[in-house]
């Protein structure tokens, strides 16, 4: 960006800085960023394969290829070789990403770049049903070694995905497990694969936590109610009621009764007469 002016070189860094922030955990924003950055400076090559990576990032793979093509025109690295690769994949061409992983071009990367390259490879292979194919292209001296480079997680974790896909359950188990190994800074989801494959399952304490909470809300304020008269129970009831009923007939004897001695009593007044 020297040949920038200085105003518009530090606005074109600032877009660029924000494109390599957001990229991992905002792709869209990140995207946002490089098409300002693009059009302040198109003719600069760190925009163009900024710009690249971000459309990649977003699945925007067409755009993504004709932006690290330009970048590869303006400086000659062939560093973007396996990304333009992979985006060939994105776009439903893995024979031509195949073509690519046999070219000429692939002898000039370094150490990463060629297991990045074998990765593509091996993607493509199975995009096409190959999955024996793809197994033999992971297989590399990269594989096998045991010291621990930035590929390595990478590179075991898609032999054991290639390896489960084919059906052979007891040596994916075997390298996703050397995968968890190397893989320190978590970029992949070896450690979950491997739970899976020994039938571990994890509970999710932020959801647990979050339902006894809910529980809780529910039954807030149960205890602040004043608890409402037991009824009295059906016999209780049934038994009050026979009981006004035989007072209430007691009461009715009483009363006939006290009549009927009234009537002895007049009767016996009306002989004396």
């Amino acid at each position: 960006m020297q040949s920038l002016p200085k105003g518009l070189a530090e606005d074109v860094a600032k877009n660029l800085v924000m494109v390599a922030r957001l990229i991992d955990e905002d792709p869209e924003g990140a995207y946002g960023y490089s098409k300002v950055a693009l059009r302040l400076a198109s003719r600069v090559a760190a925009v163009r394969e900024a710009a690249g990576f971000a459309a990649y990032a977003n699945q925007k793979y067409s755009e993504a290829l004709a932006e690290f093509r330009a970048a590869r025109r303006m400086t000659g690295n062939i560093d973007l070789w396996p990304v333009m690769a992979d985006c060939e994949r994105g776009l439903g061409r893995p024979e031509k990403a195949l073509d690519m992983a046999g070219a000429p071009e692939v002898h000039k990367l370094d150490k990463a770049g060629q297991v990045e390259m074998r990765l593509v490879a091996a993607g493509a292979r199975r995009d096409m049903e190959q999955l024996d194919a793809a197994i033999v292209t992971l297989q590399s001296p990269e594989l096998a070694s045991n010291s621990v480079q930035p590929w390595t997680a990478r590179l075991r974790y898609a032999y054991a995905d290639a390896l489960l896909a084919a059906g052979r359950e007891g040596e994916a188990r075997e390298w996703f497990a050397k995968a968890v190994e190397a893989d320190k800074d978590g970029s992949t989801d070896a450690s979950d694969r491997l739970a899976e494959l020994d039938g571990v399952e994890f509970v999710d304490a932020f959801d647990e936590n979050e339902s006894d909470g809910e529980s809780d809300g529910d039954n807030e304020g149960v205890d602040d109610v004043e608890p409402l008269d037991e009824p009295a129970s059906v016999g209780d009831a049934a038994q009050s009621t026979d009981a006004d009923e035989s007072s209430d007939v007691d009461e009715s004897s009483d009363v006939d009764a006290e009549a009927e001695a009234a009537d002895v009593s007049g009767d016996k007044e009306d002989d004396k007469d």
